[in-house]
């Protein structure tokens, strides 16, 4: 026989009503009561119809989420970070996958009686989200968004630092013939990190060996270092803007037996889960990715409740990671 609503009020000791304000998440119930109907709801194995709820709340009980990638493990984590915050609160996670290129792909997610708020993750074409969500009054968060816009909410992380640390570690070990390769030029991220790249390198008074154009792929760092061995002519380090990047540069040195890090030591930025998982492990730059997800997770949950008046920035701090791909310069 299938448990409702009474059997969990019988379990806990507690009215109905109590019950039923737990399951929607207010606010009024005291800390104890809440324990009690919680305890009996798992030991019941109790699972409150959504509908029910949603109805009850005047909501959708689901919040949506948009990218244009599921290959990135940093990506990976942020989401599942943001759907274990959504959870916590009653919400289900629509997510919505789409191509750079594509047109209206999202339209279904950003229906108002289809979700309580909206998620963009890396979003690339930012203006036209932005403008059809407002229009549309739905709640709404940017996470690693690629334009500086204060008129929005979003959580950002300080990527000029992160090139810069990423440098200054190759500057210390005594390298100076550094090279970088950034990434699609469309993405604030990568003009952020060679922006770092380039300061360092001003700042130790050094003039960059080359500064690449590439793509955040591992077929990008090998066709550039290949290039390389063809001309001749090796950088002793290597910022990349990603970590597929410079695991591309990796593969084509090792290929040709140049050895690393005692000929050319290489960095790397995201921290993505085959950064400790090749040989030499790569030295990278990590990204905050389940700080990014829980804090985009608080900032729109307080858009929705009506707890905030103004558009905030939050930006966290990237963390750079030696591994066995740097050593000093002998």
């Amino acid at each position: 026989m299938k448990v409702s609503i009474f059997d969990v009020a019988r379990r806990s000791g507690l009215s109905v009503v109590t019950v039923s304000r737990v399951i929607n998440n207010a606010e009024s119930v005291r800390p104890k009561n809440r324990e009690k109907v919680l305890q009996a709801m798992r030991e019941l194995d109790y699972q409150p119809n959504a509908a029910a709820r949603s109805l009850a709340r005047g909501k959708t009980g689901i919040i949506g989420l948009t990218l244009t990638t599921l290959y990135d493990s940093v990506f990976d984590v942020i989401v599942k970070e943001i759907n274990d915050r959504l959870a916590e609160h009653g919400y289900f996670l629509a997510i919505s996958v789409t191509q750079e290129k594509e047109e209206g792909a999202h339209g279904a997610i950003f229906q108002e009686d289809r979700v309580d708020g909206v998620i963009l993750l890396s979003p690339v074409r930012e203006n036209e989200f932005v403008l059809e969500l407002k229009k549309k009054g739905i709640p709404f968060v940017m996470l690693d968004n690629q334009h500086r816009n204060p008129s929005v909410t979003s959580v950002v992380v300080d990527n000029f630092k992160g090139g810069y640390e990423a440098t200054k570690h190759l500057v210390d070990l005594g390298h100076k013939e550094i090279a970088h390769i950034s990434g699609t030029e469309l993405f604030l991220s990568s003009r952020e990190r060679e922006r770092g790249f380039l300061f360092a390198m001003e700042e130790a008074g050094l003039t960059p060996m080359a500064v690449e154009r590439g793509r955040f792929e591992v077929a990008s760092g090998y066709e550039i270092a290949s290039k390389w061995l063809e001309d001749g002519k090796l950088p002793s380090a290597v910022f990349a803007s990603d970590d597929h990047i410079a695991l591309g540069v990796m593969d084509a040195l090792k290929n040709s037996g140049v050895r690393i890090p005692q000929d050319v030591s290489i960095v790397g930025y995201d921290d993505q889960l085959l950064a400790s998982q090749f040989r030499p492990k790569l030295t990278t730059v990590r990204q905050p990715a389940r700080l990014i997800g829980r804090h985009g997770v608080e900032l729109l949950l307080d858009a929705i409740n009506g707890e905030t008046k103004k558009n905030v920035t939050l930006q966290l701090e990237p963390q750079l990671i030696v591994r066995d791909s740097t050593a000093r310069k002998e």
